[in-house]
C-alpha cells in the first residue's frame, strides 16, 4: 500500500511520505482507512528520556489527533409523511459545539446533500420518497473553529408514510408542483379544497402555513375533518374541527367561545390529534 511504500523509504529520500502526507489532507472525512489484522500490526518499544517524548508529544499534536469516535452521532430517526425527522446528539462531553451540519443522500450510492446547518439538534427533512431507503449523518463544528468533525457512522432511515397533498380538479385552486402549497384564485366559485388521501392520522401534528392572505371571508376556514363532503362552501360543518380567518373556532358546524389571532401571512395552524375513549 501506499502507507508501506512511505514507510520504507530510505537514504533521506522522503519524498513518498511527503506525497502521503500531501494526500491525506486532502481524504473525504466519510472515507476510513482499511483496518489491518492484529498480527500484521508492528508493534516498537523503546525506552525514551522525558525530554524526547515531550517534544515528540509536540511534534504529534501539530499533526492531529486520534479520537475513538466523532464528537456527535445520529441519535433517532423518526418516520413523517414525505419526511424524516432526524434527531443527533454529542457524544463527546469535551467538545463544546457551535453548529451542527446534518446531510442525507438516498440509497447508498451518489453524493450527500446539505440538509441543515445550525445549533439545532433535530431537524425535519422533507421530500423523502416513501418506502425508499436514505442515509443521514452528522458532524459538528467547535467554539471558535473553521473546520468541521468528522462525519457521524451514516445512519439509513426511511418513512412508510405519504406526503401530505391537496386533490386535483378544483377551478378555484392553483397547486404547487409538489401539491403541497394551494392559491386560491379570483374565481366567483367557492368550494372546499380537501387533502388527496386521508394522510393524517393519530399521535402525528399537522402544520399549516399561511404564506399570503386576500380579501376575508366569513366561510374561510383552515382544519381536519372526519370525511370528505364535496360541494359544501365551508368546512364548518359537522364532523370537523377548524378555523376561520378571524380566528373563530368552530367545532361540528358550531363556534366556540374562545377567540384566536385572525389569520396573516406567516401564521402557522398547529393541530394534535390523539385517540380517547368515550
Amino acid at each position: 500500500s501506499s502507507g508501506e511504500v512511505a514507510v520504507s523509504c530510505s537514504g533521506g529520500d522522503h519524498q513518498d511520505l511527503c506525497n502521503f502526507t500531501t494526500k491525506a489532507l486532502h481524504i473525504q472525512l466519510d472515507s476510513l482507512p482499511e483496518v489491518p489484522s492484529l498480527v500484521e500490526v508492528p508493534c516498537l518499544s523503546a525506552q525514551l528520556d522525558d525530554a524526547f517524548l515531550s517534544m515528540a508529544r509536540d511534534h504529534i499534536s501539530r499533526l492531529g489527533a486520534v479520537a475513538s469516535r466523532p464528537p456527535v452521532q445520529v441519535e433517532e430517526l423518526l418516520e413523517r409523511p414525505g419526511a424524516i425527522l432526524v434527531r443527533w446528539c454529542k457524544v463527546d462531553e469535551d467538545f463544546a459545539p457551535r453548529d451542527f451540519r446534518l446531510q442525507y443522500r438516498r440509497g447508498a450510492a451518489g453524493h450527500f446533500e446539505d440538509a441543515y446547518v445550525g445549533s439545532e439538534c433535530e431537524f425535519i427533512v422533507l421530500h423523502i420518497d416513501p418506502h425508499m431507503d436514505y442515509q443521514f449523518r452528522v458532524c459538528a463544528r467547535g467554539e471558535g473553529r473553521q473546520e468541521w468533525s468528522p462525519w457521524s457512522v451514516p445512519q439509513l432511515g426511511r418513512t412508510t408514510l405519504i406526503p401530505h397533498e391537496w386533490s386535483l380538479g378544483l377551478d378555484c385552486y392553483s397547486l404547487s408542483s409538489r401539491r403541497n402549497i394551494a392559491l386560491r384564485n379570483d374565481s366567483l366559485q367557492h368550494e372546499v379544497l380537501y387533502s388527496k388521501a386521508p394522510t393524517y392520522h393519530p399521535g402525528q401534528t399537522l402544520t399549516f402555513r399561511v404564506e399570503t392572505a386576500g380579501a376575508p371571508d366569513r366561510r374561510d376556514s383552515i382544519g381536519v375533518c372526519v370525511k370528505k363532503v364535496d360541494g359544501l362552501e365551508s368546512l364548518q360543518r359537522e364532523g370537523s374541527v377548524c378555523m376561520s380567518s378571524s380566528g373563530a373556532v368552530f367545532v361540528n358546524g358550531k363556534e366556540m367561545t374562545n377567540q384566536l389571532p385572525p389569520i396573516s401571512p406567516g401564521s402557522a395552524i398547529t393541530f394534535d390529534m390523539e385517540l380517547v375513549s368515550l
